[in-house]
């Protein structure tokens, strides 16, 4: 089952989809009003995600599938968001043709321990169909389609996917500006659903896709796989956890290996477009901030 969650007029849903049903599990019970609180429940009463959910569905009001498209929030509220770079060849390479200084990154690369830094807070994190930003103070900016693992209490529950949305030019005039090219309003997007664990075969063979269109036009558009990572999610959360107390529900973005061109930077109005399989789409338009 997949978990999505409804944020209307202030008052959160958390709904279950399984296949084309769609179960608003709030209806069911209303103090229960977010994957983290089912999560809780679950562990509580020893059963799984799907079981505690499972329990709920007798009792559970059908919604319009159609509805997805447009009430669906962030899946999760992260407490954080935390960013791993330079886990794919070309995002190492990338990296290496927008920096002064292109060693920084070929040593993480081909280093044991990964390149971790923070991302967003959830104030500054967007769900599907709303606006990611781009930076007033930068002329390069891009997109970062991701595969985003779920921890709860420390442990990997599920995944969805993350836009890592970054200034280019702030981070190549030099990486200790890193924070700034990287955390800011609207910075980060996940959505457009929590996928259970149980639910996914292997994290590291899924195909991934993104499409950037303006004005009805494609400005780019690629395809890649996370069998590319050189990392694997469970040592990146690993070394996440190291010296470092993480709250109950922290989000990880893995690192991205679709770059677009040099000439191609987000501008207001863009519409980004992110498909990772077995998980869904997550869609977000551009405004500047």
């Amino acid at each position: 089952m997949r978990y999505y969650r409804f944020d209307s007029g202030g008052e959160p849903r958390l709904l279950g989809r399984d296949g084309d049903e769609l179960i608003d599990l709030t209806s069911a019970n209303p103090d229960l009003r977010s994957l983290s609180q089912l999560l809780s429940a679950a562990e509580a009463s020893g059963q799984s995600l799907d079981e505690a959910a499972e329990q709920l569905i007798g009792r559970a009001d059908p919604i319009e599938i159609d509805q997805l498209d447009h009430d669906a929030a962030l899946p999760v509220v992260p407490d954080e968001v935390w960013a791993a770079g330079v886990t794919y060849e070309i995002s190492e390479q990338a990296r290496e043709d927008e920096s002064r200084l292109p060693e920084v990154y070929r040593d993480v690369y081909h280093s044991d321990r990964p390149e971790l830094f923070f991302k967003a807070t959830s104030s500054r994190t967007v769900g599907p169909g709303e606006s990611i930003g781009v930076r007033k103070d930068s002329d390069w900016n891009v997109p970062e389609p991701e595969l985003a693992v779920i921890l709860y209490d420390g442990s990997i529950v599920g995944y969805t996917i993350g836009n890592d949305v970054s200034s280019r030019a702030i981070e190549g005039e030099n990486p200790l500006y890193l924070p700034q090219a990287k955390i800011y309003e609207r910075c980060c997007s996940i959505g457009p659903c929590f996928v259970p664990e149980s639910m996914i075969d292997d994290p590291h063979d899924l195909e991934i896709s993104m499409e950037i269109r303006r004005e009805n036009e494609v400005v780019f558009d690629g395809i890649t796989s996370t069998a590319q990572m050189v990392r694997g999610c469970d040592e990146l959360v690993s070394y996440l956890k190291r010296s470092n107390v993480i709250p109950t529900i922290t989000v990880l973005l893995t690192g991205t290996s679709l770059v677009p061109p040099d000439a191609v930077s987000l501008k207001p109005d863009d519409v980004v477009e992110i498909q990772i399989e077995s998980i869904g789409t997550l869609q977000n338009p551009v405004i500047s901030v």
